[in-house]
């Protein structure tokens, strides 16, 4: 009889670690402010949609005229995908610095 005794106290150990925080906590929440909250699409900014255009289509080019798939793959990386990649680097790296 212990035995279901023991397994009915860890259940309810368990429970209470689940269900007590939950009932002290009841804070409202504090609405997002605008300028962080993403409300579709049509708020990214012209040179962001530019950028974001570029992305698709530098790579896209790149891979019509270097064609990493019946050769040697590396002068696509440097000249497709690394741009690419670099230049969102330094646009992650600028609002780092700003914030």
């Amino acid at each position: 009889m212990s035995g279901i005794q023991e397994i009915l106290v860890i259940v309810l150990i368990i429970l209470a670690i689940f269900f007590i925080p939950r009932l002290g906590s009841r804070r409202k929440e504090q609405p997002k402010s605008p300028s962080t909250r993403f409300t579709g699409w049509a708020d990214i900014p012209g040179k962001y949609r530019l950028a974001i255009a570029v992305s698709l289509l530098w790579p896209s080019l790149t891979a019509a005229y270097f064609r990493p798939w019946q050769g040697d793959p590396l002068p696509f990386l440097y000249g497709g995908i690394g741009p690419v990649i670099m230049g969102w680097g330094l646009v992650w790296i600028r609002a780092g610095f700003r914030k």
